[in-house]
């Protein structure tokens, strides 16, 4: 049985989360206190050292990630309960962690859950942490790291060393500047979501491509653009014109 913690300002946020917990999970995890504040939630997590802690992202004097700054060596997962927050949302999905838009779903409850379990057995939660100040102090920074979800865990790549992605049904193809190639099971509207504030274009439904590594365009139809490591790629017609208003704000 896992231990969790609720941080929500909002008591009725509090106790409807507590009601769907106890009413779906409770084979599972146990809630054993509550914070309405982030001191609060800081003495409650040295006195009961949960597994888990929901915490809502925005609170009256302070967020949930100024909570998290406050731990050098969690040793708690966090599942993020928020209302849509389209930046806090993009730096957690770059961090690893996960999050629950309110109001709360019951699938994707159990979804989270069974994902933090599976972080708790690997242990890897410093390390997802950090991922995620890092991403929330600089959200434009290239030097950032997106979480690649590999067979055994996550691969943490530079944004920086993304050449460009392809999409291949339900799999994208992510291709990176040492010349390899990781291959996960995400589509490419998920990438360019999380691509959005690091000048990525999706320049054909199958193709997003990083400017850095763009080293010509060759007019056409729709045209092509050509990678600084020599790869040709097609623009589609139809995104042409704002491909090439991109492409021109430098």
């Amino acid at each position: 049985m896992y231990k969790a913690i609720i941080v929500d300002d909002e008591n009725r946020s509090v106790e409807t989360l507590s009601s769907i917990i106890y009413l779906f999970c409770s084979s599972e995890i146990e809630v054993i206190g509550t914070a309405n504040s982030i001191q609060e939630a800081y003495q409650l997590i040295q006195e009961k050292s949960p597994d888990i802690v929901f915490l809502d992202v925005e609170m009256p004097h302070g967020s949930g990630f100024d909570l998290l700054e406050k731990f050098t060596n969690p040793k708690f997962e966090v599942i993020f309960t928020t209302g849509f927050d389209h930046y806090a949302v993009t730096a957690i999905k770059f961090s690893a962690l996960d999050y629950l838009l309110k109001p709360i779903n019951i699938e994707e409850l159990k979804q989270a859950i069974g994902k933090a379990k599976e972080r708790i057995e690997k242990k890897n939660s410093q390390q997802n942490f950090d991922h995620l100040i890092q991403n929330l102090r600089n959200p434009r920074d290239k030097s950032n790291k997106i979480p690649l979800p590999i067979l055994n865990g996550f691969q943490f790549v530079p944004v920086n060393n993304i050449i460009y992605c392809e999409a291949d049904e339900d799999y994208t193809h992510i291709y990176l500047n040492d010349n390899s190639k990781i291959t996960v099971s995400k589509s490419i509207k998920d990438f360019e979501d999380l691509l959005a504030n690091y000048d990525f274009f999706r320049i054909h439904h199958s193709f997003l491509v990083n400017r850095d590594y763009i080293k010509r365009y060759t007019k056409g139809e729709g045209g092509t653009i050509t990678t600084e490591q020599g790869t040709e790629l097609p623009v589609s017609r139809r995104r042409k014109s704002e491909f090439l208003e991109w492409l021109s704000n430098i």
